[in-house]
């Protein structure tokens, strides 16, 4: 009896779940300002797509190759990026709108202190174009961003994944 293999699918909605639930966490305690805590996200998602390549190898005993397990984790970043993509369109859209305004807000501030010499106007214009195109721009960024992070994990769980792949000749003659 062959075991069952978890798909990137089911792995990827676990790992979105957590990452939402923890965009949930800093949105509601109000630390969307504190950038280091954004970081974590970034961790959880390596994390969980280096899981999900090593849980992958361990279902099939191994018996898999390095390009295996790396196209499984891609293909589970690939959910992740697609359902948080989706979520993201729909919290800002409809859950949460007023996350455009805070994001505004923060992102006033930054210019502001950064002391790159922008007078009032030339910020308020950098913002209100931001403004305009904020869904687009935390789509595509979260699309980038994940898909890079997500293929340096999947080439880390696929280096540090048990690899023990036979040949179809030793599998003949095992049987």
């Amino acid at each position: 009896m062959e075991q069952k293999v978890a798909s990137p699918v089911s792995k990827g909605v676990i790992i979105t779940l957590l990452l939402i639930v923890f965009g949930l966490i800093i949105y509601f305690t109000n630390q969307m300002d504190n950038s280091a805590i954004q970081y974590i996200q970034y961790a959880i998602l390596s994390v969980g797509i280096i899981w999900s390549c090593i849980s992958y190898a361990k279902q099939l005993n191994g018996n898999v190759t390095f390009g295996n397990v790396f196209a499984h984790g891609f293909k589970t970043t690939a959910v992740i990026a697609a359902l948080l993509a989706v979520y993201t369109f729909i919290s800002v859209k409809f859950l949460f709108p007023d996350i455009v305004d805070k994001s505004m807000e923060i992102a006033k501030k930054k210019m502001e202190s950064s002391g790159n010499n922008m007078s009032d106007e030339q910020i308020r214009q950098s913002l209100d174009i931001v403004r305009k195109f904020f869904i687009p721009f935390a789509i595509g960024g979260i699309l980038v961003m994940f898909a890079i992070i997500g293929a340096i994990s999947s080439l880390i769980g696929a280096a540090v994944a048990k690899k023990n792949p036979q040949s179809p000749f030793e599998q003949n003659l095992q049987l």
